[in-house]
This record gives structure tokens, sequence and C-alpha cells, in this order.
């Protein structure tokens, strides 16, 4: 059954959905630009990848009617004010989609809520925004090690790490929660692995799991 969640990586926070939304769109694409050259006319260049929007409509129910996933707190408002928390404070978190390779780190954009009738339950319109991880390099974080102790600590390393084959529905976030504890090594365990696009691995594929303090 697919299942959707919404994780706070900083707080180690994972929110499932109460009721998987029974669609869903994501907007992917790329920047292009326009050129204009004298005697030809206008070209179009395709450009970098933008950070497009992921839209949800959300079921937050009340009571229990069998369909909702385990763990549904029936306090509507208790999820409203999580988004709104989330909304408001900028918070960077991770969507995930299990059996499919959607993962991304996202933010929410805006949440819009209603009620009709008489049940208690509420409906929300999600809408998250892409996010493009930044990472800056110092100096200072740069450790040279030259002779014997660095060879010793690249064999240690070498006998610690672990080969891991992909199975459907992975992610790099739960296998670094399952060997590291931290779900927040998943993009270090990506570098590592010379995996350009942390959010897509592929079922049947090995990447190896070394230690901590190597990443």
């Amino acid at each position: 059954m697919v299942k959707m969640y919404l994780i706070n990586e900083s707080e180690n926070f994972e929110l499932l959905f109460p009721v998987t939304p029974e669609s869903y769109e994501i907007d992917h694409g790329i920047n292009s630009e326009t050129i204009r050259i004298d005697e030809i006319g206008d070209i179009n260049l395709p450009g970098k990848r933008y950070m497009g929007d992921i839209k949800l409509d959300l079921l937050l129910p009340s009571k229990t009617y069998g369909f909702e996933n385990d763990g549904t707190i029936y306090e509507p408002y208790y999820y409203i004010r999580l988004f709104e928390k989330w909304c408001d404070s900028k918070t960077i978190l991770r969507f995930i989609i299990s059996n499919t390779n959607v993962n991304t780190t996202c933010y929410i954009e805006s949440i819009v809520f209603s009620a009709s009738g008489g049940s208690g339950d509420l409906k929300a319109a999600l809408t998250l925004k892409q996010y493009r991880v930044l990472k800056i390099i110092s100096d200072s974080t740069v450790k040279t090690e030259t002779g014997n102790n660095a060879r010793k600590e690249n064999d240690a390393s070498a006998e610690n790490t672990v080969s891991y084959t992909i199975s459907e529905g992975d992610t790099l976030t739960a296998i670094c929660r399952k060997y590291y504890g931290d779900t927040s090594l998943y993009s270090k365990l990506a570098s590592y692995n010379n995996i350009a696009n942390a959010n897509l691995i592929y079922k049947g594929n090995t990447i190896k799991i070394p230690d901590k303090s190597v990443l």
C-alpha cells in the first residue's frame, strides 16, 4: 500500500498522512531562455531544472472509517497546527511516497483547509515547494593526513564498509536511519557512492555503506 510521509529531519520526526490521497500532482521541468538573433529570429535554449510544486488534497478524519493509516490521530486540527507551524517557520522537510522514486526536500508554501457538513472531518489542500539543499565547504573543515596514520584509517574504514543491494521502496534516508540512526546523512551517503541525485535510487543497484566517520 502506498503511503506518504513528511519528515522533519532536524527533529527526527516522521509524519504519516492519516489517509493516503487518491491522487497527487508533482511538477517537474526545466527553465528555458529565448534569445533573439538577427536574421534568424528567436531561439529557445534549455536551461537548468526548476524547483517545482507538489500539490496534495488531504482528508483529515475526526473518527475512524477503516481506510485510514495506522497511527492516525483523530483530531484534524492537530495536523493543521503542525502544517501551519512548519509553514510559518520555513522548516525544510522531506516528502516521500513509499514504493516510488519520490523522495525530495521541500517546504510548505501554503495550506488551505475547509469543512463541510457536521462530520468534523477537514479537507486540506497542501502545496509543497521543492527545495535544493546548498552545501558550503569551508577550508577549515578540510583535514590533510599523510603517512601511516592516513593509511591505517583508510584500512579500518574499508573493513567496516558494507555492500547493500537496494530493494523496492528503499530510500537513502531510510537506509541511513537503519545503519547510522541518522537520516540527515543521506546526501553524504549519496556523494560517497557518486549518486548524482540523492532522491533517485534504483532497485537492484548496489551501494557501499562505510563507517559513519568516513561520511
